[in-house]
């Protein structure tokens, strides 16, 4: 591997003009793709296998034409203090919105809530549906605007009127000033770390082609694929800090290699060799992760997974060839680590100072190892301990999806919910639909009528409406109004039950009863994810387990990565418990409204958080591995792998954060949450689990941690991540740094 890498680095280093030609000539190919193609739909959400699903295919194929995924609106109307919504007046403004709504282009139908029993019992709540004959995302900008406008006419007239549904929602705002506010703390952290804007550009300009290419071409696709905003969203995040990352290893270590007495093209050649074998199988194991999420079984999740796991496998081909290249563009303008200190000497020699380079002192990373490995019992009972502690509130994890009322309550959606609660009861808002399927049933309506009578003898039952059949009269449908919110555990009993009562009458009259509904298929979906995290985490976990053998060749080694990696996403949902679900400190990022966490973020960040974790331990072990093959004590490996990595690892970590941290000030409830989640997770799996956990497991088994069986040494292909196969003759520099960490060991 090392040496592939080695001979591709100074190739594009070499053929630099043909290397940044292909890139921009896919950059170029992507945004035409992007700009000329045809304008994303709605994205289909599906969830294969459960009871929901089944049931809404069912209403699709038995009910043809009534648009059973089109959009609807919802019109709230509450009369004035004193007043009703059946005076007169207020009955005239409802009757004559009736009427407006109904002359849409896009519309099926339009309820009269007079006719249809859609006021309050006391008198003073009201609603209109409108049913749309194209989902939410598809419909066109007159076709909303006239359901505001509707809605504002209402209002004009002295009635309290807000509008829900959704046929007003919209694609997903990012928050491109959070994004800016992102990249700008990336690029004064490269700064800091490379020492130059020229060095520190390289690998900006290399993340921001990468994501260029990779989001560009899932624009492309979004139509053909039923890719949403979400997935470009995720991408852009994924990619663009992973891009950074990458792109700095490399170029901080051809500073090192200048620095080593080498000529920029073998410079170059040894650090894609040896820092590039870390990208490699760092940029292997997030795509694992994100891959991994097609063994789910939901769709939408499996093309977000596939596209941010494309965007990722561009950043490492780009960080492998492209950087290199630049680097041959930049020549002197990249300088090697501690070039400055070394002039400003040469400067106060010919002045008729001192001019001898002095020792440096030893940096904080070094002597950070150098205390953990001196303490490491200590070290390593505190950051278990600690994690342990921010990961408790993740035992209270309520899982759902968002509706209505998550929204903040400044949005008319949110206050059409809760006028919906307050006339009708908080169950309004979550209707389950019950599907009989009587078609092997000898008298349907009978069949009908005992789930009817079944259901209403049910505790948590507001209302059960008449059975409607389809013109085939084979298959009817009842809506349930509970009488609890949407996300309680009471309406999800109430689900398990209406269930339940299902095995009776199929038995009884051979009549199929099923639930479905949003708040019928949030459950199952949630039920979904849990039943895929642990058969997801084996396989990815597994997997990437094997790669670490390969990469480390040692068993506990990876065996500690796992362990590490699971502390830390526990700790992250923890926290995000905390923030999104309890509400503490959520004012400080923008949380106006507590809820359940999305059902898809525990698996989703525990794909790409196990990914981005071993990006770390890549990163910072094969450093230390690459110094005790070559002769080092354990402990003195140890502190070798931190004064090489420490920094750049760090500077690396706060990047990803303020990447993710960007995506905070996003409008989409679920950006928002990702966004912090893989941020907080990255705090805590750089700077707790590898800076201190991992040097301390290691300081403590010694040469434990890198036994292999004979066996397995014998059958595992020798990849050469440490470059042992480029090293030459001249051990002088690497000697020299390994006596000063031997002596600071023994300090």
């Amino acid at each position: 591997m090392a040496t592939f890498l080695y001979k591709l680095g100074r190739l594009a280093f070499r053929r630099r003009h043909f290397v940044a030609l292909i890139w921009v000539a896919l950059l170029t190919l992507a945004g035409v793709g992007a700009a000329s193609a045809p304008a994303a739909g709605s994205t289909s959400f599906s969830i294969p296998g459960v009871e929901a699903q089944k049931a809404f295919d069912l209403l699709e194929q038995r009910f043809p034409g009534a648009s059973a995924d089109g959009a609807t609106g919802r019109i709230v109307f509450k009369a004035p203090e004193g007043e009703k919504m059946t005076d007169a007046a207020n009955r005239a403004t409802v009757e004559k919105t009736v009427k407006t709504l109904g002359d849409g282009s896009e519309v099926v139908s339009v309820t009269d809530p007079f006719t249809t029993g859609a006021v309050s019992k006391d008198g003073t709540v009201a609603y209109t549906s409108v049913k749309y004959d194209a989902p939410g995302m598809e419909l066109t900008d007159p076709t909303r605007q006239a359901l505001e406008k509707a809605g504002d006419d209402a209002r004009a007239t002295g009635l309290t009127v807000d509008v829900g549904g959704d046929a007003l929602q919209a694609g997903a705002e990012p928050g491109a000033v959070g994004e800016v506010v992102g990249l700008a703390i990336a690029a004064v952290v490269l700064v800091i770390t490379l020492g130059s804007l020229v060095a520190a550009g390289l690998p900006l300009l290399t993340a921001i082609i990468g994501v260029g290419i990779g989001v560009s071409t899932i624009t492309a696709l979004a139509k053909a694929l039923d890719l949403g905003d979400t997935t470009s969203t995720l991408a852009l995040m994924i990619g663009l800090a992973v891009g950074i990352d990458y792109a700095l290893f490399i170029v901080s270590r051809y500073r090192s290699e200048l620095a080593e007495g080498r000529d920029r093209e073998e410079a170059v050649g040894r650090a894609t060799g040896t820092a590039g074998s870390a990208v490699v199988f760092a940029g292997l194991t997030v795509v694992i992760a994100l891959a991994g999420l097609a063994v789910v079984n939901v769709p939408m999740l499996t093309k977000m997974g596939l596209a941010a796991a494309g965007t990722v496998v561009v950043a490492v081909l780009i960080a492998l060839t492209m950087i290199p290249a630049l680097l041959g563009y930049a020549g002197r303008k990249v300088r090697a680590t501690g070039e400055k200190r070394t002039k400003a000497a040469e400067r106060a020699g010919r002045n008729g100072q001192d001019g001898r380079v002095k020792p440096a002192r030893p940096g904080p990373g070094v002597r950070w190892a150098s205390f953990v490995i001196r303490r490491p019992a200590a070290v390593l009972l505190l950051g278990v301990l600690g994690l342990g502690a921010i990961a408790v509130p993740a035992t209270q994890l309520e899982l759902g999806l968002p509706d209505d009322g998550s929204q903040p309550t400044s949005t008319t959606q949110r206050r059409a919910y809760d006028l919906l609660s307050e006339g009708f009861g908080p169950g309004f808002n979550g209707p389950l639909m019950i599907v009989v399927d009587a078609k092997d049933s000898d008298d349907p309506k009978a069949a009908a009528t005992s789930v009817t009578d079944g259901i209403k003898d049910l505790k948590d039952v507001v209302t059960v409406t008449p059975a409607m059949f389809n013109k085939a009269g084979d298959t009817a449908t009842i809506t349930v109004i509970p009488d609890s919110k949407p996300s309680s555990t009471r309406t999800e009993d109430l689900v398990h039950a209406i269930r339940g009562q299902g095995a009776d009458v199929r038995a009884d009259t051979g009549a199929q009863v099923l639930v479905t509904g949003t708040t019928a298929m949030n459950i199952d979906f949630s039920q979904k994810l849990n039943d895929a995290l642990v058969p997801y985490l084996a396989l990815v976990v597994g997997l990437a387990f094997l790669l670490l053998i390969v990469v480390f060749r040692s068993v506990l080694v990876p065996l500690k990565a796992a362990l590490g990696f699971l502390l830390s996403v526990l700790a992250a949902l923890g926290a995000v418990v905390a923030v999104f679900q309890w509400g503490w400190l959520g004012g400080l990022i923008g949380v106006e409204e507590t809820g359940p966490i999305m059902s898809m973020m525990p698996i989703f960040m525990v794909g790409v958080v196990f990914g981005l974790a071993m990006d770390y331990e890549v990163f910072l072990v094969t450093r230390m591995r690459e110094a005790y093959v070559h002769g080092e004590s354990p402990s003195q490996a140890v502190v070798t792998g931190f004064r090489h990595s420490a920094k750049v690892v760090a500077a690396a970590a706060i990047i990803m954060m303020a990447v993710f941290g960007g995506f905070i000030s996003s409008s989409e409830s679920m950006i928002k949450m990702i966004g912090f989640g893989l941020a907080i997770a990255v705090f805590f799996d750089a700077f707790i689990v590898r800076m201190a956990i991992v040097p301390a497991v290691l300081a403590l088994l010694g040469k434990k941690a890198w036994w292999l069986p004979k066996w397995l040494d014998r059958v595992l292909p020798n990849v050469d991540v440490e470059g042992e196969g480029l090293r030459t003759a001249d051990g002088s520099a690497a000697s020299r740094d390994g006596d000063e960490d031997r002596a600071l060991v023994r300090a």
